[in-house]
């Protein structure tokens, strides 16, 4: 194999690594076969790309299949994602400001310094979830699930937190005023 093939092979398999994909029974002869890995689904990609492209135009995504997505940056402000499903999405930087995310799956995701300020994530589960310095003031908390996530210098002031769950959340350098985190 030449060099120009199997350095293309290596960006195949390292893209799909970064979306999850398995790389298993994977050869360097047949660089092509990693396209049609058995573990991608062709149904499933253009599905979420098409319910990205809808979210991203619309600001309506109930309901929708986003997990994995690439956010980053994105302007949601205001953005309808009740029980959207956000595993593991990428969430970094973007602008949630009033977004509805009631009962969202926000497992793993990564909102790192998002805008989540008024932001209604009742009943979301945010279990494992990136939060560190995010700006959750005067959100709904409600009933959410932060288990294991990480809101090390996040903005809770005057959140919304009754019957929410922080066992194990990490909270130094938190802004807690006016936050009360008794159950």
């Amino acid at each position: 194999m030449n060099k120009l093939a199997t350095k293309t092979a290596i960006l195949w398999v390292t893209a799909l690594g970064l979306f999850g994909c398995t790389t298993t029974g994977i050869t360097t002869q047949e660089p092509q076969a990693v396209a049609q890995s058995p573990t991608q689904s062709v149904a499933q990609a253009p599905t979420q790309s098409s319910e990205v492209q809808r979210l991203l135009n619309t600001r309506q995504c109930p309901g929708c299949n986003l997990s994995g997505a690439d956010l980053q940056d994105a302007n949601l402000e205001g953005a309808n994602l009740q029980g959207a499903n956000l595993q593991g999405a990428n969430l970094q930087s973007a602008d949630l400001d009033q977004a509805n995310l009631r009962d969202a799956n926000l497992q793993q995701a990564n909102l790192r310094d998002a805008d989540l300020e008024e932001a209604d994530l009742q009943g979301a589960n945010l279990s494992g979830a990136n939060l560190q310095s995010a700006d959750l003031e005067e959100a709904n908390l409600q009933n959410a699930n932060f288990q294991n996530a990480n809101l090390q210098n996040a903005d809770l002031e005057d959140a919304r937190v009754q019957g929410a769950n922080f066992d194990g959340a990490n909270l130094q350098g938190a802004d807690l005023e006016g936050t009360n985190l008794r159950r």
